[in-house]
């Protein structure tokens, strides 16, 4: 099977702008979420979150090209260049671009109906680029002259990790030869907070931020919402050798599925998440038993925790590797999510230390799943499974595999 690595990677994120940062945040293992008086003054019943770090849009793009690009396409945009920089440049030619996201420009379609409602301004000339979800894919083939295919993938919660392994398969049956895939999200807005606050998707320890996101913990009352983008170059490994690009390690497994039972809540049992966890491991070629640790959805929602853990209990037969979940630092980025945590987990994989799940202090889940919790947990380099769940029932699991050196 045609080998895919990774040689480039991007983000924009809560805990860092660079993938190092992020890992290093990670490990400390301490909550980003914060209270944010903008949600506060607009009277959003859950007024926390955790907001992208400190980022200087001027520094990647023009006056006039930033007036073009709403907060979450610059966000994404400059992930997507970060990514492409760290691969020392990529080939126009033959290169795709796929691209995840749960709301796309949402929160800026909800400022224009805000601002155009109260007279305020009038519509931009831009507005209808800006608010495709696809803008963000477009305008990274754009900036690099890529014209293989440029693709938006919307599974909600999953996008990002689809996205990633949409472009897997798109280099091993020779679309293309190479990838720039991750996701993005920005939805810190009045109206998308109260939206999932009304659905009873979001925590509402408004009173204590830092301890609101807790995946696993049996005090857990839903995510904390967060904002960024990651973005991974992928390559046919045959075409980054000739090219002498550095490699991280490989995308060598995805599978795909849905649940098929409610447009909201996972299936209680987690069969069907289990089934995706085997197909991807089964992709990848390898057995329960070659997994070094699990990076898990763990959105720290009462439902979709327990059917993970059962999911996982399941598919490994009982005896999981060690199961984190780094949300309990960075929030939910939703799109992004997936993303980012696929960086999160290979950085981990590679130096064989697995960041502990923030302000998890017990619950029954830990009964079925081993959950790394109070400091990193060093492990042998190995694989890892990387599982993202969506809305809808959507489900994507990657295994990302470390490179031999590291």
């Amino acid at each position: 099977m045609t080998r895919v690595v990774i040689t480039g990677l991007g983000v924009k994120s809560p805990a860092g702008n660079t993938a190092q940062d992020v890992f290093a945040t990670v490990l400390a293992g301490k909550s980003l979420a914060t209270a944010i008086p903008e949600l506060a003054d607009a009277r959003v019943p859950v007024s926390i979150g955790c907001p992208l770090a400190p980022f200087e849009p001027d520094d990647y793009f023009g006056g006039r090209e930033l007036r073009t690009l709403d907060r979450t396409s610059q966000i994404g945009l400059a992930a997507a260049i970060d990514a492409v920089a760290d691969a020392d440049g990529l080939p126009a030619e033959g290169c795709g671009v796929y691209v995840g996201t749960g709301g796309g420009g949402f929160a800026t379609l909800e400022n224009l109906i805000v601002g155009h409602t109260l007279g305020r301004e009038k519509v931009p000339v831009h507005a209808v680029p800006t608010l495709m979800s696809s803008s963000t894919a477009s305008r990274i083939a754009i900036r690099y002259g890529f014209r293989g295919p440029c693709l938006t993938f919307n599974t909600a919660c999953a996008s990002g990790a689809t996205a990633i392994g949409e472009a897997l398969r798109a280099i091993r049956s020779g679309v293309v030869g190479s990838a720039v895939a991750g996701g993005l999200d920005a939805l810190l807005s009045p109206l998308a907070m109260e939206a999932f606050a009304r659905v009873g998707a979001l925590s509402e320890r408004t009173h204590a931020p830092s301890e609101a996101s807790r995946p696993f913990d049996a005090d857990r009352d839903g995510f904390v919402m967060g904002e960024g983008a990651a973005f991974l170059v992928l390559e046919r490994a045959d075409l980054a050798e000739a090219r002498g690009a550095r490699v991280y390690g490989e995308v060598s497994g995805y599978a795909a599925n849905c649940d098929a039972n409610h447009i909201v809540a996972p299936l209680r049992d987690g069969s069907v998440a289990a089934e995706c966890m085997r197909a991807a491991l089964l992709d990848a070629g390898l057995d329960t038993g070659d997994v070094g640790h699990v990076n898990a959805h763990g959105t720290s929602t009462p439902h979709n925790d327990s059917a993970e853990a059962a999911a996982l209990h399941a598919c490994f037969g009982g005896r999981t590797p060690p199961v984190t979940s780094t949300k309990g630092v960075t929030g939910h980025l939703v799109g992004g999510a997936g993303a980012l945590e696929a960086v999160i987990a290979l950085l981990s994989a590679r130096e064989g230390l697995i960041p502990p799940t923030a302000n998890f202090a017990g619950g029954p889940e830990a009964d079925l799943i081993d959950i790394v919790c109070g400091e990193p947990r060093p492990a042998a380099v190995a694989p890892v499974l990387s599982n993202s769940f969506g809305f809808g029932g959507s489900n994507a699991c990657l295994v990302l595999t470390p490179s031999p050196e590291s």
